[in-house]
């Protein structure tokens, strides 16, 4: 099972950016985490983070064309307002699972909407570090269910 994390916009400064929100934990730990929990799970964990949409849409549009079985997004704020990104997500044809490290119902309104919502299998946030983790496990389990 191959399942394909995306980390969004300013996610390279986990660790040093506003850590009341984030913690202390970087995006390398984060994706060691992933990767030893996918293993547990029987499944490959691809990491990819960008700064810039277009690469995101291109990275999305190649796990389309690989044939991954699931993909876990945190967006950042690109959640918020990149059509973009979500029409490239709506391409897929795999569960795709939501996740931020914040309760992005709890901060600003504008953080309230996901532009991703119609489109994806669901969404996990406020949980820190194990948001990724919980998603991660969702997503094995989508998977597991869509072949039965």
């Amino acid at each position: 099972m191959n399942i394909l994390m995306l980390h969004g916009i300013n996610h390279d400064m986990f660790g040093k950016r506003d850590p009341a929100q984030y913690g202390t934990i970087t995006l390398a730990q984060i994706n060691a985490n992933l990767q030893q929990l996918g293993k547990e799970l029987g499944a490959q964990v691809d990491c990819y983070q960008t700064n810039y949409e277009g690469a995101m849409c291109e990275r999305i549009h190649k796990g389309f064309l690989d044939g991954v079985d699931a993909v876990l997004i945190n967006a950042g704020a690109w959640t918020h307002y990149s059509y973009g990104i979500r029409d490239a997500l709506a391409i897929l044809t795999c569960p795709v699972i939501e996740v931020h490290m914040s309760n992005i119902h709890a901060r600003e309104a504008f953080r309230h909407v996901s532009v991703f919502a119609e489109i994806i299998k669901g969404q996990i946030c406020g949980f820190g570090e194990d948001s990724y983790l919980l998603a991660l496990r969702a997503a094995v389990n989508a998977v597991k269910h869509a072949k039965k």
